[in-house]
């Protein structure tokens, strides 16, 4: 720690933006990774032989209290398009795509932060370079400065710019390897979404004629 602590004094002022950039960066790739990978991730496959069996067998009401009860973005689009299974498919397609048009979004949500937080990390490394590079040449270029200091105050200068450079530049990677990372997984699990919402309202409208009334107590 100590070791980091010095790195961070001898980067001068420029390594405070950078470390801003830094503790957004974690704290949504942090975030990002919860809600994506622990609260959004569901295998399909499973959750539609779960439902598939109780659709077949026309047992409505199971299949509305599986939907209810699997907290996870697919289930409840599903779910949206069960409650309107009495009416007509545009009306059960309309309120699955309004249930998939609020899901959709909070798991995109924040992702494009991280690339913009990467790339402005970098940047701000790189104002930390050129503002240290322009005290150092502007300390050693004084008619008044001592010619045995000089040696040092370039020392110091050009530490200030590199240590600037190497920190915004890590701070650049993790925030663009995370946006690429959560990019995918989040393509993933809205390629997921658009499958299996389908796949289930095929489901549905064939099996229709089997299925009685929704009981309060299942949507719930």
């Amino acid at each position: 720690m100590h070791a980091i602590a010095d790195i961070f004094e001898k980067g001068g002022w420029g390594m405070w933006p950078i470390l801003g950039h830094l503790v957004f960066i974690l704290a949504i790739m942090f975030e990002r990774i919860f809600v994506l990978y622990m609260r959004s991730s569901l295998n399909k496959e499973e959750f539609i032989k779960m439902i598939q069996v109780p659709i077949l067998k026309g047992d409505l009401n199971k299949v509305v209290k599986v939907c209810a009860t699997t907290p996870y973005p697919l289930a409840r689009i599903v779910h949206a398009g069960v409650l309107k299974v009495k009416r007509t498919d545009e009306e059960v397609q309309a309120a699955m795509d309004e249930a998939y048009l609020r899901e959709i979004p909070l798991i995109e949500k924040r992702i494009d932060y991280l690339n913009l937080l990467g790339n402005t990390a970098t940047l701000a490394g790189l104002l930390g370079t050129i503002t240290g590079l322009i005290n150092t040449f502007a300390a050693i270029s004084g008619d008044n400065v001592d010619p045995s200091q000089r040696s040092s105050k370039l020392s110091e200068g050009i530490s200030e710019a590199m240590n600037c450079t190497a920190f915004g530049l890590a701070t650049g990677i993790v925030g663009v390897l995370a946006f690429a990372v959560l990019t995918s997984k989040a393509k993933e699990i809205k390629s997921d979404i658009d499958e299996g919402t389908v796949r289930v309202l095929n489901l549905i409208v064939a099996n229709r004629n089997k299925m009685g009334e929704i009981k309060e107590d299942a949507a719930a």
